[in-house]
């Protein structure tokens, strides 16, 4: 008999709650302890190798008896293992066998000098396939660090670790022109700054030069959790075209987001053009409106995001020297379509097939 009283619902709801609870914890602790091995395995390989006469050859031969020994254990391809060497060498100097200090405590390096200290217990907070990507695709410790922090930060799976590693994210982080330091009181201004890109990348929007920016806008609208992922942690959509009435006038914004993080509206307004310096005054009253209109008394005030085709930086800082609105200017890239001229200029799949078979046949004479 299926019982339906409320309170056993309520029981049972909270029994389901735990047994995920602890299901989550010892994923955490089982991913832990893989990593700490292989931690202690790469390090006992690069020694080993540093002092054996027969080290050219270990890691073959450790692969066959570690696999005879323990049959039903996966790691020990000789692959494998030569990650776990390299994982080992990649952090050796860097590394903190003691955790001093917890996650949230540690501040995301972007500085390009030497990492001095890098907890263990950081490491393992992501899994291995995580690692592998990271410190095969990173050029120094303090980038890898980056992106082991925003992976856990943002819960990224491999596949996002890995486009936001090819989009080189690392170096575009932080990077935007901005009146930040002088419109916005700190530390908010630096956790502002580092919000911000440049360039942005929106790889998964085609479109052509010519197109207009409502074009572009619909393009990111359809793809929006791309475009979220693209903005970084903590945007909310609010709207598109996003209508303000003043002096029985109305105002359209681009695209209107609300920072969950930063607690302040954010103004995104895109230029298919090259930036011009009237673009910040534009900006400059949008910020206004949207301060007087929708700024609630706990919100922080709003940022305004110029995204444009190009920008000369000289220009850009000129142009935002007076403006007293916290304003950001980053360039952005797509992939653009091909001209219908150049398009009829290419050959087609049934031409290129053609002369391939057609080059095999003279081979063959």
């Amino acid at each position: 008999m299926q019982i339906l009283d409320t309170e056993y619902k309520e029981w049972f709801f909270e029994l389901k709650s735990k047994i995920r609870s602890s299901q989550i914890k010892a994923a955490v602790a089982v991913n832990a302890a893989l990593i700490n091995f292989y931690w202690g395995l790469g390090k006992m390989i690069a020694e080993k190798q540093e002092t054996a006469a027969w080290g050219n050859k270990l890691i073959e031969q450790l692969s066959l008896d570690l696999k005879e020994e323990f049959p039903t254990m996966t790691g020990f391809s000789s692959r494998n293992l030569k990650y776990c060497r390299s994982f080992y060498n990649f952090y050796k100097d860097t590394i903190v066998q003691q955790a001093v200090a917890q996650l949230q405590n540690i501040s995301i390096v972007k500085s390009q000098q030497a990492v001095n200290q890098l907890e263990l217990q950081l490491l393992t907070q992501i899994p291995w396939g995580h690692h592998i990507y990271i410190f095969t695709k990173s050029e120094n410790v303090v980038q890898a660090q980056f992106y082991i922090q925003q992976t856990i930060e943002n819960a990224w799976s491999r596949d996002t670790l890995a486009l936001q590693i090819k989009s080189q994210l690392f170096a575009r982080q932080g990077k935007s022109i901005t009146n930040f330091k002088n419109t916005l009181p700190e530390p908010l201004s630096d956790l502002a700054q580092q919000t911000l890109k440049d360039p942005y990348i929106f790889d998964f929007v085609t479109m052509s030069s010519k197109m207009k920016e409502r074009d572009l806008e619909k393009q990111l609208v359809a793809q929006i959790s791309k475009f979220l992922l693209e903005l970084g942690k903590g945007f909310a959509f609010v709207g598109q075209q996003y209508a303000l009435e003043i002096a029985d006038k109305e105002y359209f914004l681009d695209l209107l987001f609300y920072h969950i993080k930063l607690k302040c509206y954010v103004v995104v307004e895109l230029k298919n053009t090259a930036f011009m310096p009237e673009y910040t005054g534009k900006m400059n009253f949008y910020l206004s409106t949207v301060d007087t209109l929708l700024k609630q008394d706990d919100d922080r005030p709003t940022i305004g995001i110029l995204l444009c085709r190009d920008k000369n930086n000289i220009e850009t800082e000129f142009a935002l020297r007076d403006i007293n609105k916290p304003i950001g200017i980053s360039e952005f890239s797509f992939c653009e379509i091909l001209p219908e001229e150049l398009k009829s200029s290419l050959p087609t799949i049934e031409e290129i097939e053609n002369e391939l078979q057609n080059r095999i046949d003279t081979t063959n004479e």
